[in-house]
């Protein structure tokens, strides 16, 4: 072995390496410290030992990553059930390896190898190492540190193992919403403090699987497992398919992530609706790259008359920069920032910036999260064109939300 200072390979590795990626340096530190030529570390899988990692400077080796081999015909397999040796200096000399294919077929003329065991009992596979001479200065020094280090690779590799599963069952969780078309559309009204009337509705997607999470957390996790896109199409087409029902005045506002916008995905969705009455809203928490490419792959949609608004003004840099980059329509006041804004004075001289911004630039502005008249009365004085909030109307099916342009306005 060669005698040199090992320091785990991942220790100074930024957070952001892959599992994948920690486990291939350690294998290379590990195979290069005990001065091996080729190391792997493998998972016994449906009676196979399959290589999961493979390390070697060794061109002439003929294994490869996802290569398999029958569990009997192994060295693995024996070393797992203590029927050979972790240690064997000279396989020619053995009495079980030298009548093995494996021998004669990987070239091997010294071997280590140790088991990898998950937290639970089960055997995963085995970290080993060989190479093609006999060497007789391994020892016991040796294999405690290969052990030590199947330690550490076990507790990646049952870390990765549960993030697969995770996603496994994150994505089943989506496909079922996506192959039941399992949305529901809600619509929160938005009145206009002009006429007292409700002028247009934003469309909110709720989802009844159990156990309950919040359409933030659904969205969020069918992005992580690449379903994002498909999600939000689903909600949108869900959600405009209804705006014929309603009143011709009144408007649908629909929550959209601007890489759907660029991607076209969007512009399919909408093909053959009026977008005269669609305002789609950008919000705070969506990152915009190039506005440029943005504002231009958006501008066929915005000469059919679509309109757009800028959510969550006031949260956040990152709205300020839409406000000022989008060339929008409607700038919408966050929660944040209409929450007791007629107790909060720095509140009411940030929104009444605004408001006077939007005036001067033709944005039409509008206050969410209205909880009280109190709110309401502070952003009547400071001239908002309309209003959105529990105080006025929680999120509601369609046929509700129909009736309640019929029966409702807004009392002075």
């Amino acid at each position: 072995m060669q005698q040199n200072n090992f320091q785990l390979p991942f220790m100074d590795n930024n957070d952001a390496d892959s599992i994948d990626s920690k486990l291939k340096k350690m294998l290379s530190a590990v195979r290069k410290h005990l001065g091996m030529e080729v190391a792997f570390i493998s998972e016994f899988s449906e009676g196979e030992r399959v290589f999961r990692f493979v390390d070697t400077d060794n061109t002439h080796v003929t294994i490869a990553v996802g290569d398999s081999d029958p569990l009997e015909d192994t060295y693995c397999k024996r070393i797992v059930d203590n029927e050979l040796d972790n240690i064997i200096h000279d396989t020619s000399k053995n009495n079980i390896t030298k009548n093995l294919d494996v021998t004669d077929k990987l070239s091997i003329g010294s071997y280590l190898g140790v088991s990898i065991r998950l937290s639970n009992g089960k055997v995963y596979g085995t970290f080993c190492c060989y190479k093609n001479d006999p060497d007789t200065t391994l020892n016991a020094r040796d294999l405690s540190f290969l052990n030590i280090i199947a330690e550490i690779v076990s507790s990646f590799i049952e870390k990765d193992l549960e993030e697969k599963f995770k996603h496994r069952e994150v994505t089943e969780r989506i496909r079922s919403v996506l192959d039941n078309n399992s949305i529901d559309i809600h619509y929160q009204p938005i009145y206009n403090l002009h006429s007292n009337k409700i002028s247009g509705f934003e469309s909110l997607s709720r989802f009844s699987s159990e156990p309950y999470r919040t359409p933030d957390i659904w969205f969020g996790e069918a992005l992580q497992v690449g379903l994002g896109e498909d999600l939000e199409i689903m909600a949108i087409e869900k959600a405009v398919k209804a705006i014929n029902l309603f009143d011709s005045s009144v408007y649908i506002s629909l929550n959209i992530s601007p890489e759907y916008i660029l991607n076209g995905s969007l512009a399919r969705a909408l093909d053959d609706i009026d977008v005269k009455r669609i305002v789609l809203e950008v919000t705070e928490h969506s990152p915009i790259k190039d506005y440029s490419i943005f504002r231009k792959t958006l501008n066929p949609l915005r000469q059919r008359g679509i309109r757009l608004a800028i959510d969550d003004a006031g949260a956040g840099y990152a709205s300020f920069q839409h406000i000022l980059e989008l060339e929008a329509d409607i700038i919408k006041l966050d929660i944040s920032l209409t929450k007791n804004i007629n107790r909060e004075p720095r509140k009411y001289l940030l929104a009444k910036a605004l408001c006077a911004f939007s005036k001067a630039i033709k944005c039409t502005i509008i206050a969410e999260g209205i909880e009280n008249t109190e709110e309401l009365n502070a952003l009547r004085e400071l001239g908002v064109d309309k209003i959105q909030g529990y105080l006025l109307g929680r999120p509601m099916p369609t046929n509700e939300a129909i009736s309640f342009v019929c029966n409702n306005g807004l009392n002075d």
